[in-house]
């Protein structure tokens, strides 16, 4: 008996990798998922920490997906490599520091690589004409089949219809009058699929997983930037991005402020890596000092820990402050007030 061809396919988390996967395996194809892991995703450790995120579901939504497909996952970690994708998109940005048509043929190309090893056949996206303003337009989708090198070996089952036949197509590996033609934002026809599949529960069908789509992230990685001179991050910096009330009060530096106990408790994971602060004398957060600061910039992040801690309208509030080389010390100062903090400190 011939062995059934195999496809790779990209699993995001999203609904739309969810059906373009079932619409190939309901075809007898053999499916293995694929999801990169590039530090940026909104799903992990954000949704656990705050009490605002309590009702959404605590999983990896691409695992949670491979789960209801019935198929193998493979994470593959790319955190180094996509640093240039972030830094030097060849494409630019999006309405934000969002890379996503540099990111989609960077993925696309790296399961080309991956099917080659494995000899796997094609490659399976959930992309759909129209879906997305920069990387899903009917005139971006043959650049990323071409520059990715994938060619006609990348299928997009829910749009192929609106596209020329991809070779598993010609070949008769997939019928094509089983796939489909959406397009558009819309995603009542991809919910509607779901139902039909008999699928019930899946991720926020408009949601993204990218926290480069997000304007507030964006600012505070373009001030990042800024205030370093050049683009460069490493893991731990985006980590802190989605953690926290930013302020910068002077150029080189910042202040990360736990904004309740669950963000409390995980920056306490960064204390040795960083300055810190927290209020002896009342009850207050944990802040973090991210930059070179002498003792007047010392002075000035007590009192904004005293701001943001219950000892806020008292007379004068309790500092500890711990060095990042290891000693400590003790300072009472008088809480800034609310209203003399500058609208422009808060990223």
């Amino acid at each position: 008996m011939q062995q059934p061809r195999k496809a790779a396919a990209l699993i995001s988390g999203g609904l739309d990798s969810l059906l373009a996967a079932r619409v190939i395996q309901q075809q007898g194809i053999h499916v293995e998922g694929i999801n990169f892991y590039t530090g940026f995703c909104v799903e992990g450790h954000t949704h656990a920490i705050r009490k605002k995120d309590k009702a959404r579901p605590k999983r990896n939504n691409a695992l949670w997906v491979a789960e209801q497909l019935g198929i193998k996952l493979h994470i593959i970690d790319i955190i180094e490599e996509y640093k240039d994708i972030v830094a030097n998109p060849k494409h630019g940005y999006g309405a934000n520091l969002n890379p996503c048509l540099d990111c989609k043929v960077f993925m696309v190309r790296k399961a080309r690589e991956w099917v080659e090893r494995k000899g796997f056949d094609f490659i399976i996206t959930g992309e759909v004409i129209g879906q997305r303003p920069m990387s899903q337009r009917k005139a971006t989708m043959p650049v990323i089949a071409e520059e990715s090198g994938a060619d006609e070996l990348l299928l997009r089952p829910l749009c192929a219809k609106n596209l020329p036949p991809t070779l598993p197509e010609r070949e008769g590996w997939v019928d094509r009058e089983r796939l489909y033609g959406f397009e558009g934002r819309s995603r009542k026809p991809q919910m509607a699929l779901a139902a039909e599949l008999g699928f019930e529960d899946y991720a926020q069908p408009a949601g993204g997983c990218c926290f480069l789509t997000d304007a507030q992230y964006s600012h505070k990685l373009a001030d990042l930037w800024r205030a370093r001179g050049d683009r460069r991050y490493e893991l731990d910096d985006i980590m802190l991005l989605k953690v926290g009330r930013h302020l910068r009060p002077r150029p080189h530096f910042k202040l990360i402020v736990g904004r309740e106990d669950g963000e409390n408790k995980f920056l306490q994971g960064y204390r040795k890596q960083y300055t810190n602060l927290v209020t002896i004398s009342h009850n207050g957060p944990l802040v973090l000092v991210d930059g070179d600061v002498n003792d007047d910039d010392l002075l000035l992040a007590a009192r904004l820990t005293a701001r943001f801690s219950q000892g806020r309208d008292s007379d004068r509030v309790d500092v500890q402050v711990n060095m990042r080389k290891g000693d400590s010390k003790t300072l009472q100062v008088a809480p800034m007030a609310g209203d003399a903090i500058p609208k422009d400190w808060y990223l």
